[in-house]
């Protein structure tokens, strides 16, 4: 029978609100990280657009920007094209390697 892995119950500081969250031990870390980036964000917009943009849309506009953030590190990171030039490669190689054992 396996273990169960025991998550650690957290508070974090999001922006002006503390929010209880359970995580594993080896994920703390990230998700302090990913509550300070809320934090800085929504202070930049907030600073920003305050008096002109409702709370919602000040939100709105600090997620955009960090889903942003990730979609550009996700394409960043898309090893897929490297895959289909290797398996091209690989083809041609195998197949120069047919024609010289003929």
């Amino acid at each position: 029978m396996s273990e169960e892995r025991k998550k650690l119950s957290i508070r974090l500081h999001v922006y002006d609100t503390e929010i209880p969250v359970a995580v594993y031990p080896e994920e703390e870390e990230l998700y302090r990280r990913a509550a300070k980036l809320i934090t800085s964000t929504v202070t930049y917009y907030t600073a920003r657009a305050q008096g002109r943009k409702s709370a919602i849309d000040i939100l709105y506009m600090s997620l955009i920007e960090i889903a942003l953030k990730f979609v550009k590190e996700e394409e960043r990171n898309d090893v897929q094209p490297f895959h289909d030039i290797l398996a091209k490669l690989t083809s041609e190689i195998e197949e120069a390697l047919g024609e010289t054992k003929n």
